[in-house]
């Protein structure tokens, strides 16, 4: 029998005063989440880091030992409130240098005469570190070992995910089916425990919804071999008509 896909992991550190105060709805997480399972990649787990050192550097130490690709978003701007390529350094034990490729890259973008102090901080990265192309604004973002540090704009943060995908090994994809009814989600929690049981391969979730006024519940089957989600999807609908329900496949983002 031929060897299991590895599972393989990833972890997202959003950094920002701004996405804990409210002012910014983060927009990376589904876009990250959706690419990387296309990849193989699971993604364990999301953080929100102010922009403190103190709290960068425990994040980053964390999730790089914990998880097989560790992705960071927000920080690397021109202002002084952008610490996050000195933060990484200090994670890592390295120096902040300023990156002569990186400065030539904003050189070629900015001009002389507008590429000032401010915009050449964009310039720094960990020594040894390797660059990330940014086709939008130019100002690169940075990889050191498994930690890759991206742009908090969505567009960019995109744009650069894009240009390092080929450097991420992934193992099995992690597959899905959603099935809605509108049963209350008490009404379906005993079965679930059982089929739970039978599959435990599977990540198996209820989420309730409310739609037209009605209160309803959809359960998400998540594993890597779609003949195991098939069969409990199967097993699933029959206890939803045990229950009285009508059971129908769901289209909606699995939770």
């Amino acid at each position: 029998m031929a060897d299991e896909p590895p599972i393989v992991t990833a972890a997202l550190i959003i950094i920002g005063n701004e996405i804990l105060s409210g002012r910014t709805r983060d927009a990376n997480i589904p876009f990250l989440a959706q690419r990387l399972n296309d990849l193989g990649v699971r993604l364990g787990e999301v953080r929100i880091v102010p922009d403190l050192e103190e709290a960068i550097v425990e994040a980053v130490n964390d999730c790089r030992a914990a998880f097989d690709y560790v992705f960071t978003t927000g920080g690397i701007g021109p202002t002084h409130d952008d610490i996050t390529a000195a933060s990484i350094a200090k994670a890592f034990g390295l120096k902040l240098v300023r990156n002569p490729e990186a400065v030539e890259r904003l050189h070629e973008h900015y001009g002389a005469d507008e590429l000032n102090v401010a915009r050449l901080r964009m310039a720094n990265t960990p020594e040894g570190a390797g660059l990330i192309e940014n086709p939008v604004s130019k100002a690169p973002g940075f990889f050191v070992e498994n930690v890759f540090v991206f742009a908090g704009v969505p567009t960019i943060m995109r744009a650069m995910f894009e240009n390092v995908k080929h450097m991420i090994s992934g193992g099995a994809t992690m597959r899905s089916r959603t099935i809605a009814a509108f049963l209350l989600e008490g009404e379906v929690a005993e079965g679930l425990d059982r089929l739970q049981e039978r599959y435990d391969d599977l990540e198996i979730g209820s989420y309730p919804f409310l739609r037209d006024g009605k209160l309803g519940t959809s359960v998400v089957l998540r594993g890597t071999a779609s003949e195991r989600i098939d069969e409990a999807a199967r097993e699933l609908i029959e206890h939803i008509r045990y229950l009285g329900g009508e059971p129908v496949e769901d289209s909606g983002e699995a939770r």
